[in-house]
């Protein structure tokens, strides 16, 4: 079926875009004195007042994620986005940043960056920086979602914190063309599993809203059945965002209770800023909120800043920049016009999720490279480690645009390390196996995949590690620096 497209006009989407970048600053500023307190606060307003907004890693990798869409086009790999984490990122060494720069370094690309080793799964890292997806792919929740998905498995990969930044996409996407809670929510929550806690804990914040439980009620329940030891723990927090969004009574208030019901606070109030700043646009924000922080952004001391926007003005400018192309180039939703209008039916647009539900079941204990226009996805099988003598079945499958595509679409060859032994490959309908037993297993180790697609041939070559490179590292602590 094919579905009219949203038309969205350009100085509308402009002024809620930048609602969205001066929301973000607001709350965030509004949000970190009180970061990872994990009991109640009284806020009406910022306290202490700032004279700039306070710096915040919710807004720094946006601003990277921007300047990689630059550089690089519109439909980035995940090559792209490693390239540029280590170069403007990998001083954040801490919690989930610090595992993807570790694992990177180790050679292993995403997904398996963001999972192996990886205690921070479910942490805030990634649900924090969706607002550029939504910038990118306005009211076009799905593109939005699946650009969110790619995101998280920098440093995510097959935790909650991906359905948070699936959720917030979709939703602030969205935003750009309805502004109902009840109906951005189900969108949000219409791109993630339902199974998943995220999910849950949202669900069990709009139940107590419509049942008249009070707002500190409720941000008790979420504390008390989905809370978690560490403060930045993504599960309690959506829900905190959740009943500030729907029980302020302005935006002020909102910020205020979702920062009110401590925890990670800095990300509550910016994420929920960002979202009342695309619902109401820049020009109706309350002017005492954004006085005091003013246009500047205030990057973080551990950003490599070098060709990253420096005001919100150069940032609105920048994002509408690449917003025209990448509307142009990847969505088949929406379409920017000189006035906005709807189709007769927006909802079967907006509510659209097959590219992000093809997602949900993807294993994260996998490697995907690019090769012509395949996403060639190397499956370990496991952990990305190797045992001595010990047999493991490696298996290849293909996508195009993360849509599955038939085996023989490519030829693919392995070569490995020598001393080991590897059977015949098989070929399936949708992937190719290669069993293969090591003898002897070095602690980091090159298996050759050679791929031949469409007459371009390429070699990548993947790292297996051996057991002597793993470190046992203690839960909830940051990787070892090498």
């Amino acid at each position: 079926m094919t579905m009219d497209r949203i038309r969205l006009g350009r100085d509308e989407y402009c002024d809620r875009m930048r609602g969205c970048w001066l929301g973000k600053n607001i709350g965030g500023t509004l949000g970190t004195p009180y970061e990872g307190q994990k009991f109640v606060h009284d806020l009406t307003y910022y306290d202490p007042i700032p004279e700039e907004p306070l710096p915040n890693d919710d807004l720094d990798f946006q601003l990277v994620w921007l300047k990689m869409l630059e550089d690089r086009g519109v439909d980035p790999t995940f090559r792209d986005f490693s390239d540029y984490w280590l170069k403007h990122l990998s001083g954040h060494w801490y919690s989930e940043y610090s595992f993807c720069t570790y694992n990177l370094k180790r050679g292993l690309r995403p997904p398996i960056s963001g999972a192996f080793q990886n205690y921070f799964v479910d942490e805030m890292g990634s649900p924090i920086r969706s607002e550029i997806w939504a910038c990118v792919a306005p009211g076009d929740p799905q593109l939005a979602a699946t650009m969110a998905w790619m995101d998280s498995c920098m440093d995510h990969a097959g935790g909650e914190g991906t359905w948070g930044e699936m959720f917030w996409s979709a939703v602030e996407s969205a935003a750009f063309v309805t502004s109902d809670p009840g109906v951005l929510i189900d969108i949000g929550l219409s791109m993630i599993p339902i199974s998943s806690h995220i999910s849950r804990c949202i669900r069990e914040a709009v139940r107590c809203h419509r049942a008249g439980v009070r707002w500190d009620e409720a941000r008790e329940r979420i504390a008390t059945t989905f809370g978690h030891h560490n403060a930045c723990n993504a599960i309690p927090n959506h829900g905190f965002t959740v009943v500030g969004w729907l029980y302020g009574k302005d935006f002020g208030d909102k910020i205020c209770k979702a920062v009110n019901c401590g925890y990670d606070t800095d990300c509550t109030g910016a994420t929920l800023g960002s979202l009342l700043g695309i619902v109401h646009g820049a020009a109706e924000l309350p002017s005492e909120w954004i006085s005091p922080i003013g246009d500047a952004v205030v990057p973080v001391k551990f950003t490599v800043t070098e060709g990253l926007p420096k005001t919100v003005s150069e940032l609105v400018n920048r994002t509408q920049v690449v917003a025209e192309r990448f509307v142009s180039e990847r969505s088949r939703a929406v379409e920017f016009a000189s006035t906005t209008s709807l189709p007769s039916d927006p909802d079967s647009s907006l509510f659209a999720n097959g590219g992000p539900r093809r997602l949900h079941g993807f294993v994260a204990q996998s490697t995907v490279v690019n090769v012509n226009d395949l996403q060639v996805i190397f499956h370990y099988g496991g952990e990305p480690v190797l045992q001595p003598n010990v047999s493991r079945v490696f298996e290849v499958s293909l996508r195009r645009r993360w849509e599955p595509a038939a085996a023989n679409v490519a030829e693919l060859e392995l070569a490995v390390p020598e001393g080991w032994i590897m059977g015949e490959a098989k070929v399936g309908l949708d992937r190719y196996s290669f069993e293969v037993s090591p003898g002897r297993v070095e602690d980091s180790n090159i298996v050759r995949l050679r791929v031949r697609s469409n007459e371009v041939v390429e070699e990548v070559p993947l790292v297996i590690l051996g057991p002597g490179a793993v470190r046992p590292i203690p839960a909830s602590t940051s990787a070892p620096r090498a």
